[in-house]
This record gives C-alpha cells, structure tokens and sequence, in this order.
C-alpha cells in the first residue's frame, strides 16, 4: 500500500500544486496504468482508497474529539487546531483541519481513477469487480458525505477532469447542498446492491464495506440532510451560484425526514440479519466473581471497548493507544508517569448524564440539584461507586450506571486495568493537588477533574512502575445503538406526537443501561411529567439521550451542529473542579477554564483563500 501511495503522490505533485482544490486524472501516464495490471497491484490500489479514512482516533486529525465543549486540554496544548477550533479562533488564511485542499478530494480522485480502470484488470472475476467497485463507490460517496458535513455546498467530483486544464481555465462552481445530498445518497445505492452482507474473511478483510456499513452511513447522511442545518435554513439563504441559485434551500421539507426514517429501520433490519446486535451484560466475560453492579459498568465499557463487540457496525481499525493513553487517569502512586490523563471531560458533561432515575438532574423531583456542588461522604454501600469514607461532591451521587461507566472522578471507583479479579479491592481516583492522579507534568493531568472511562478498555495494563499497554479495540464510527437513536429521532419528527415506535427504539438503548423507559421514568421521577407525550418534548429528550449514549465518540460534536444547537451550547462557560487545590472545599469548587463562544460562521468550514484565489467561481461560506 505504501508503495502504490508514493507512487500516486510523485505522479501527482506538480497537478495538485496548480489545482488545490480538485485533484484530476494523470492521462496516458503509464505508472497509473501498471497499478492495474494484475489483481495484486489493484488490490494495493483499493487499499488506498480507503486509506483516506479519517483516523477517528486521533484529536490532532478528528475535530469531534476534543474540538467542542465535551473535552477539554491543559493550556500547554493552546497551540493546537483541536483548542483552536473549541476557542472559536478558526480562519479563512489557514482553515484549522482544512479537508477541503487535498485530502478529501485526493480521495475522491483516487476513488475515480480505481472506478474507471478496475474493469481492465482480468486476473479479477466478475464477483470481486462488484464487491470492489460497490465499495469503492460507497467510499466514493463518504468522502463527499464529510465535505458536506463540514463545509456544505461542495463541488461534486464524479468524474476526474483532465490535466491539460490549467489554474486559469479551471471554473467549476459548488453545487446546491441538496443536490449534493442526493449524489451522495444516489452513489451509496448503487453501492449497498452489490456489498456483501457480512465479511467473507474477517482476518484478510476487516475494516472492508459490508450491506449493514453502507446502510448505516446512509441513514447518517439522510439524518442530517433532514436535520434543521441542511433542511430550511434560512441563515445561509444568500449563498448562491453565479446563476442565481441558491445553495441553501431555505423551505423545510418534512418529507426528508420521512426518508430517513425509511433508511434507518432498512440499516437496522440489515444490521440484525448480519446478527448485529446490542452488546449487554451476559456478553462481557470475566473468570472472577463480581458484584452485578460491576458487571453492568463493566458490560456498558465493552460495548465500545470490547475488541469483537458485536453492537459495532463499522469501526476504526487505526489505534487506539492514543486516546487509551489519554484517556486513564494515574491509578496509583508512581515516580514516572505511566500515562497522560489529559483528554477530561468538562463539568458539563457530568452534568449532562441523568440521575439514578433514569430523567436529567434539574428534572428529578428527588434529586438534591440546588446543592450539587456540595459535599458528601460516601458510605459502605456506594464503595462500588465512590471511596468509602471520603468525600466528593453530590454531583458525583445517585447518579445513572453510564455515568459510572462512563466516567471517572476524584475518589470514585475504577474497576479494571490489572484489578480485574476483585471488585472489592478496586483503584480509588485521588486526583487533588499532590495527589497521584493529580498534575504530573503540565501537559499530564485532568484540567477538569474527570475522565473518560468509558474510552479505555478494562484489559489494558497500567503496570506498577512505568507502563502502560493498551488492549486494542475497533473505535466505532457507528454502532446499533446509534442507529436506534437515529431512527427514534426520524420517527419523532415525522409524526404530530410521538406513539409506541418512537419510544419502542430509546427505550432499547436505555434498557441496555439498565433504565426504565422513557414514558414511565418521566411519569414517576419528572418535575415535567407529560415532556415524553408531546413531539417537541421527546424531541429534547431524545437529543439528551443521544448525547449521553454516544459521548466521547464524536457524535455531539456533529449532532450539535446538524441540530442548530451549536451556538446555544457552545457560547456557555467551560468549567471544571478547582483541580489545583488539595482542600477538599477548595477543589469542588468550580473554576472557570475558558468563556467559549460559537458564532454563525463557525457552523461550516471555510475554504482557504488560496484555493478561492486558484478558482475564483467558488463562493465563501458566509461570514468567512
């Protein structure tokens, strides 16, 4: 693979420096044409295409990490896009995370060379030309799927132009957003028809595009097409072509969501006939006795860090040791620091995650929210929780299991990580000022007091002394209970009050979490009752479900976007304990990290000015 990609990128240098934002067919160059002369070296040339992939595990390539308010850095990474994009310092002159100059495009041409010359390779049978052509088209139609997401109207490349054009000739302008859906929704059909059902080899072909992959994407993309960003938006009706055409079609159409509801239940019923299905707590496997409440944290963590989980549909198979390494705070007194502890969730995801009672805390008619920020001292029976005998704040009280699993606190429990035979002699987290979970080094501790548990995996080793060795997992760029959401989501919005199906598929998800439903939580432990009865109610619900179930993922990150919430929630304070204070009082107490605001703009990407200068018929996204 890496031969055929230095290949491609000599052929290509001198085009890509005279056209940065499309990249086009080298005719008649013979290196192109041996990468297609036998099964082997087209091979190598599919496995390019799908080496575009974004590393969704990586802050410095995924902005939906660690780029919005669910995940915050020490100042000694100020310097970097993720905290640039989070404190709204992005630019036109050098876009931070610009995919819009090379990488996508460079995709999208290599995904048209392979599509025009595989028919050529006969060493090929007719059986592998399908399956490699429906998955490179699929790849094809994500490539411009993650453009739109981004940047909205893009410029379609369906066909590689040839390189006798020149900068000056070159004038190709973005398409109406809506019809850039339908390319992509148009090239991904053609692809699901010929995509097998499941892998044919799993040890040669894991990460490959299967029926159930392709079908979930789909129902991604028809999401947010029927969202509130891409579906009447009026704030971006200016942005027309040089004909007059808008790019924004600023009337709602409620039939888009009629359409994605059809795509998520066609990607579910595919996804359960490939035998996907939701991982729960029979399914995590331990040789030790446990506590059953320790088996349900322990079953919510595997469903995302468990190495052949069978609720992921589609996952990374780039590494995950990164973000492990980032993710585990210090689990005992060491003289090296054996692991970053950096990537910490923000106050207000720890706000977010419902009580024990399954409704959001500021809605719970028993929870004490007035003084959450107060002092408790935990007792025998919260061991499994929080350290017996100790103090931490109420917050971290009476609070659902994701959060438990999820999540990780000053003086709260940590299962796992070489203490897996007993669940009564777990880590304690002692995260205070000189403490050992504490600052390390400036770069190396929790700015806001959590961490993302739910990111590590259980069999990853903190050795004493100074290592770690992470368990590899398939990080998810989309899973069944993502599908679930999204599907009580389209149904929600396309009726006038939400019925048995609608909470039929939440219900699902939070019975994994060992909740009750939706309609009998709010009835009983809701200051707000009727909310689940009324469509604008359960919108709101399901919205808070969704963040809560795909935390850490990178799904907030785009959910907010498409939901035109953004600004609302990204114009509000980051927040996190008082971590510098040993006093107990002194750190539960909130400390201001960053007065984060989100402007208009910043709901699409803008596009360099050096590629609007190479091709001046491209319009700026507004306000750029």
């Amino acid at each position: 693979m890496k031969n055929i990609k230095i290949l491609i990128l000599l052929v290509f240098m001198g085009v890509i420096s005279s056209c940065d934002y499309l990249d086009v067919v080298p005719d008649n160059v013979a290196t192109i044409d041996n990468a297609f002369t036998n099964k082997y070296n087209a091979t190598k040339f599919l496995t390019t295409c799908y080496s575009y992939l974004p590393n969704y595990t990586s802050v410095s390539s995924n902005p939906a990490l660690a780029a919005g308010d669910e995940i915050w850095y020490p100042d000694y990474y100020k310097e970097s896009n993720f905290v640039g994009v989070a404190k709204g310092q992005q630019n036109s002159t050098n876009p931070m995370f610009n995919r819009w100059i090379g990488s996508y495009y460079v995709a999208i041409r290599d995904c048209n060379i392979f599509l025009e010359k595989v028919a050529g390779v006969h060493e090929l049978n007719e059986y592998e030309k399908k399956n490699y052509v429906a998955e490179v088209n699929f790849l094809k139609a994500y490539y411009h799927f993650l453009l739109v997401r981004m940047y909205g109207p893009i410029v379609i490349n369906d066909v590689n132009r040839s390189v006798t054009e020149t900068v000056g000739s070159i004038s190709v302008e973005r398409q109406p957003v809506d019809a850039c859906f339908d390319f992509i929704i148009n090239t991904m059909d053609k692809a699901i028809v010929d995509l097998d059902l499941q892998l044919q080899d799993e040890a040669t072909e894991l990460g490959r595009i299967t029926k159930p992959i392709a079908a979930a994407i789909k129902a991604r993309v028809l999401m947010t097409a029927a969202s509130p960003m891409f579906n009447g938006n009026q704030d971006f009706g200016t942005m027309k072509m040089a004909d007059g055409t808008s790019l924004f079609n600023t009337t709602f159409d409620a039939g888009k969501w009629d359409k994605a509801a059809v795509a998520c239940k066609e990607a579910i019923d595919l996804c359960h006939e490939a035998g996907i299905r939701l991982y729960k707590k029979d399914d995590y496997r331990n040789a030790f006795d446990q506590n059953e409440i320790t088996l349900k944290k322990a079953a919510l963590r595997g469903a995302i860090t468990e190495r052949w989980s069978m609720e992921t549909i589609w996952g990374s198979t780039r590494s995950v040791s990164g973000i492990q390494f980032s993710s585990c705070p210090r689990l005992y007194p060491c003289t090296t620091n054996p692991v970053n502890s950096n990537h910490c969730p923000t106050l207000r995801i720890a706000e977010m995650y419902y009580s024990e009672n399954g409704v959001p805390i500021e809605e719970d008619n028993s929870y004490d929210y007035d003084n959450r920020f107060k002092l408790k001292t935990a007792k025998q029976e919260d061991r499994f929780f929080v350290e017996p005998g100790e103090q931490t704040a109420i917050l971290n009280f009476s609070r659902e299991l994701r959060f438990y699993a999820n999540l990780s606190f000053d003086r709260g429990t940590w299962f796992g990580n070489g203490k897996e035979t007993s669940d009564e002699d777990p880590w304690y987290i002692h995260s205070r000022q000189g403490e050992f979970a504490s600052i390390f080094e400036r770069w190396a501790y929790s700015v806001t007091g959590y961490w993302p548990k739910k990111l590590v995996s259980i069999k990853s080793q903190i050795k004493a002394g100074t290592s770690f060795t992470s368990e590899d997992y398939f990080f998810p760029i989309i899973r069944l209970a993502d599908l679930y959401l999204y599907y009580a989501e389209a149904l929600n919005e396309t009726k006038s009050a939400p019925d048995a199906a609608v909470y039929e598929y939440i219900d699902l998800v939070r019975e994994r979490a060992h909740l009750e439903g939706v309609v009998s939580s709010w009835s009983q432990y809701s200051k707000n009752s009727s909310k689940p009865t009324t469509k604008s109610g359960m919108r709101d619900i399901i919205h808070r479900e969704r963040l809560i179930e795909m935390a850490f993922e990178g799904g907030r990150f785009w959910d907010l976007r498409r939901w035109k919430l953004a600004k609302e929630y990204l114009s509000k304070p980051i927040r996190g304990w008082n971590v510098l204070k040993n006093d107990s009082k002194e750190y539960y107490t909130i400390n201001v990290l960053y007065n984060q605001r989100f402007d208009q703009k910043d709901y699409l990407w803008p596009i360099s000015e050096g590629a609007i200068l190479n091709n001046p018929a491209l319009v700026q996204n507004p306000g750029w």
